[in-house]
């Protein structure tokens, strides 16, 4: 039986020819090659795609692309194209409540829609306990999944719906209350991926169009939200 032969084959590296960075960037970014030359210029670390060519162009790409993403939302409107558009509230009533009590569900029969609420997070816990014990907070409930916001760079699903109450003679006010997420009773909003943060401001352009008294606000606690919007 012929015995086996292996062989080696080494490669130099200054015999490897590297990929075309100009073409490969045009074909997956749609830019010109005038506007890729600016942006690696101004971005001034094409040393790293000398030391790995393919993972350089693979983040430059990524970077790209999330930044064309958040520059579509710039300038966007929305119009509002009918006079009865809402929520069933019978929408609310069907879907099922999934969770564990004892790991991620509390009870809050004082003023949530639900008897108990699903949290994903303790901050969400937190938050949601407080809205159940706070007498100012007239309903509250957290959004299901199914409840979104189109944008351009896919649909926004909004955390908290809030129903505050006010003094006597003024109308009550309902808040839709995003990224309830991240370290507790701390708002990071750099700390928001780029494409979440231009969704975010997508959703606000939506609840303005709609000309309702809802508004669109942001908290990381419940003491932080009732501090800013009593």
């Amino acid at each position: 039986m012929e015995q086996q032969r292996s062989q080696t084959h080494v490669f130099e590296q200054e015999n490897l020819t590297p990929p075309d960075i100009l073409s490969v960037l045009q074909h997956e970014t749609n830019l010109t090659r005038r506007s890729l030359v600016a942006i690696l210029r101004k971005a001034d670390n094409l040393f790293h795609f000398k030391r790995n060519p393919t993972k350089y162009i693979e983040q430059v790409t990524k970077i790209i692309k999330a930044k064309m993403q958040t520059f579509i939302v710039d300038g966007i409107k929305y119009q509002r194209i009918g006079e009865n558009a809402y929520y069933d509230q019978e929408l609310f009533k069907d879907k099922e409540l999934f969770g564990y009590l004892e790991r991620n569900m509390i009870e809050a029969k004082e003023r949530s829609i639900y008897e108990h609420v699903v949290c994903d997070s303790d901050v969400e816990r937190e938050f949601a306990e407080g809205l159940n014990a706070s007498e100012e907070v007239k309903v509250f409930a957290k959004l299901p999944s199914w409840f979104k916001i189109d944008t351009p760079l896919g649909s926004y699903n909004p955390d908290w719906a809030v129903l505050i109450k006010q003094p006597i003679g003024e109308a009550e006010r309902l808040f839709f209350v995003i990224e309830t997420k991240g370290e507790m009773g701390v708002m990071f909003d750099e700390a928001l991926r780029p494409t979440e943060t231009a969704k975010i401001r997508c959703g606000e352009a939506h609840f303005k169009a709609l000309e309702t008294e809802v508004e669109f606000t942001k908290a990381s606690s419940c003491d932080a939200f009732l501090g800013a919007v009593l």
